[in-house]
């Protein structure tokens, strides 16, 4: 593979884009600096594909990002590939009010192929191509110029070996037929919606309790000047008010600006200065929720009370049987939350719909209707159906001679069966 060296005039970006617009796939991975800031600050931008990678630098004087923006966000004919591409995907969607499409994310897609639950770059290295990655420069400060050589190397090594792990990964993908489990969480990835920082939807990304419109009310109008005064003075959200914060001051709002000096996270100086000013104008102006912004009613099961508990951990114990049968991550499967609602009663959940029902969801469902039971088959703890029970049964009572285990929650498959295999899906 050709490494170029770092590019820092449009003329060579063009011509290394123009080339790369007529690959399968590139291989996008970026350098930013957030932690005293609200927008990402971009430092450093990696393509490759299985014949070239550059990195490229955007703080050059005079450089023109265009030729390679259009290409991850307009060209649709190449695939942009990420791995745990969220806060790099919302790097692009801030510069150019684009996502890149269509998407592929490494880290989403291991999940489908193993019980890995979000697993590192690193890690995803080493598993792959068998060699750990040199961590030294992951830390330094991409902002500062110049860039070294070790953080250049560093930096390209991301894509230089996603180069080459991504078509081992899509072809076990094929293998398994388990592509269609990604189409939804890869255009979930690439969707707009998710990066868009709507001051006026601030308030939805903090934790409220209860659906009272007033109190939703009043947080909305704190969520909105705190993004507007993060915004403007480009610091992160927190820096500005914590979420706990504004959960308190909408449902126990201050009378007067003096007030605020008695307010837990919030300095002194508030009582009497300009942006304690602006956050008493934005309680003033904050009017009751309206209905159809209230956030949706959580399903709600019965009280599981002890009973409902232990299913609900019959069905943890479940996801993770089946997680290790098939070799796919739990979390992809089913969330816990999810679970308790099904022992609750809940049936309107992701996992009884689509893919998802045939590779968990049907047998979850069967387990609470009674239909399923735990068994130690050659001490591995497995599912059976009820159904394949009384067949045992019945086969024990013809003479059929059972190998049982007293530890067991269910009888062992017949001693006949015993070199057949374990049963477990390849």
């Amino acid at each position: 593979m050709k490494i170029h060296p770092l590019i820092t005039t449009t003329e060579a970006l063009r011509d290394l884009c123009a080339r790369l617009a007529k690959a399968d796939f590139v291989c996008v991975d970026t350098e930013f600096m957030r932690e005293n800031t609200y927008w990402p600050e971009l430092c450093l931008i990696q393509v490759g594909d299985t014949e070239e990678a550059a990195a490229i630098d955007p703080k050059a004087p005079g450089l023109d990002l265009s030729p390679l923006l259009d290409l991850i966000t307009d060209n649709e004919d190449v695939l942009k590939v990420f791995h745990a591409g969220g806060q790099d995907v919302e790097i692009i969607y801030n510069l150019t009010g684009r996502t890149p499409h269509p998407i592929f994310d490494t880290q989403i897609a291991m999940m489908a192929i193993s019980q890995s639950e979000q697993i590192g770059y690193s890690n995803l290295v080493e598993s792959w191509l068998g060699f750990s990655v040199d961590k030294g420069a992951r830390f330094t400060d991409w902002g500062r110029r110049p860039l070294t050589e070790r953080q250049i190397e560093y930096a390209i090594g991301d894509v230089t070996h996603l180069a080459k792990i991504f078509p081992k990964i899509l072809g076990r993908l094929k293998k398994t037929g388990r592509g269609h489990w990604l189409d939804a969480e890869m255009e979930k990835l690439a969707d707009p919606d998710n990066y868009r920082n709507d001051p006026d939807r601030a308030w939805t990304r903090i934790k409220a309790a209860g659906r009272n419109p007033a109190v939703l009310g009043r947080l909305k109008a704190l969520g909105r000047w705190r993004e507007l005064e993060a915004q403007d003075k480009n610091l992160p959200r927190g820096r500005i008010a914590k979420d706990e914060t504004l959960a308190d001051l909408a449902s126990h709002p201050p009378k007067v600006q003096a007030d605020l000096a008695k307010v837990r996270g919030l300095s002194p100086g508030w009582k009497d200065n300009e942006i304690g000013r602006r956050l008493m104008a934005a309680l003033a102006k904050a009017e009751p929720l309206a209905d159809e912004e209230l956030p949706p009613r959580t399903p709600r099961g019965a009280p599981l009370g002890k009973e409902g508990t232990l299913v609900a951990d019959l069905l943890k114990l479940l996801l993770k049987i089946r997680a290790r049968e098939i070799d796919a991550s739990a979390r992809l499967l089913a969330r816990s939350e999810e679970l308790e609602l099904l022992a609750g009663g809940v049936r309107n959940l992701p996992m009884l719909e689509g893919w998802r029902f045939n590779a968990f969801g049907k047998d979850a469902l069967e387990l609470v209707e009674g239909k399923l039971a735990f068994a130690v088959l050659r001490n591995k703890l497995k599912m059976t159906h009820i159904d394949e029970i009384h067949e045992g049964m019945r086969e024990e009572a013809a003479g059929v001679v059972l190998s049982t285990d007293a530890d067991a929650l269910v009888a062992n498959e017949p001693a006949e069966d015993a070199g057949a295999g374990d049963g477990e899906a390849e």
